[in-house]
């Protein structure tokens, strides 16, 4: 009897056979799943810059060159990475129509799948800025005083205090920002187009450009408001200094002149 009951199994002794087969099963499957949508995602992403290198090569290697390593016409794109790519393509800059002091915005020649194709491929020919996700870019919750105590020390010098844009030198212009999408505000701080200097996240961190992205967002928007009478363009003392002179000034001359005819009309009465 004393045999016998020393061979009985432990009433728990069926859970933890379960268990241990359970977990064997899961193991079975993090082994093997993974890895799956692994390849899978991999070849996606091939596929992805087999059409990309398609569309590079009609659309921008008499520039860029053959391989992305620059000529005359264009600079090399070994390591702009996908945010430049989605930024100029995304913002119609690119293909340029022609060589200038600076590439205007115009209207964008590609779908969204076909600009993703393209900064695939040139995102493998050396690693550079991402494209930033949805969640990187969205200023909700963001600080707009702190963006835009960031914004008038780093970007209103060229830019404007409310983004509006101004001049630069040798016919370049830094240009208005209002209606621009929040990623390509994102993408701009990141790889610097043009005459901008560029902010990667370990200058600028990521909180900060959302912050701008909201400062942006709300002093041209209808929750702004100009205490100071007409915004003219948001452009500062130099448009309004302009306005003053040639409407202010010009309406002071017109009445010293009307003034004046009247006078002398009097007197010869």
């Amino acid at each position: 009897m004393k045999k016998l009951s020393a061979r009985r199994r432990h009433p728990l002794a069926a859970v933890v056979v379960l268990l241990l087969a359970l977990a064997a099963t899961g193991g079975l499957y993090a082994a093997f799943a993974p890895a799956g949508k692994a390849q899978a995602d991999e070849t996606a992403q091939s596929l992805a810059i087999e059409e990309g290198k398609k569309l590079y090569s009609v659309g921008c290697a008499s520039c860029h060159g053959t391989g992305g390593q620059g000529t005359t016409d264009g600079p090399s794109l070994v390591g702009v990475g996908s945010a430049a790519v989605d930024f100029q393509v995304g913002t119609g800059r690119m293909p340029a129509q022609q060589p200038g002091a600076q590439v205007p915005k115009k209207k964008v020649i590609y779908t969204q799948a076909e600009i993703d194709q393209l900064a695939a491929y040139v995102a493998s020919l050396g690693a550079g800025p991402i494209t930033p996700t949805d969640k990187q870019v969205d200023p909700a919750g963001a600080d707009v005083a702190n963006g835009g105590e960031l914004f008038r020390t780093n970007c209103a010098q060229c830019h404007n205090f409310t983004g509006k844009g101004g001049a630069l030198t040798e016919g370049k212009y830094a240009p208005d920002l209002e209606g621009v999408s929040p990623k390509h505000i994102y993408e701009a701080m990141q790889t610097g187009p043009q005459s901008m200097p560029s902010y990667p996240d370990t200058v600028m961190p990521e909180q900060e450009k959302k912050d701008i992205i909201a400062y942006i967002k709300t002093v041209n928007s209808d929750e702004s408001e100009s205490p100071g009478g007409l915004a003219l363009g948001g452009l500062g003392p130099v448009s309004e200094g302009l306005f003053a002179w040639v409407f202010g000034l010009g309406a002071l001359v017109a009445v010293a002149v009307w003034v004046a005819a009247h006078t002398a009309k009097a007197k010869k009465s």
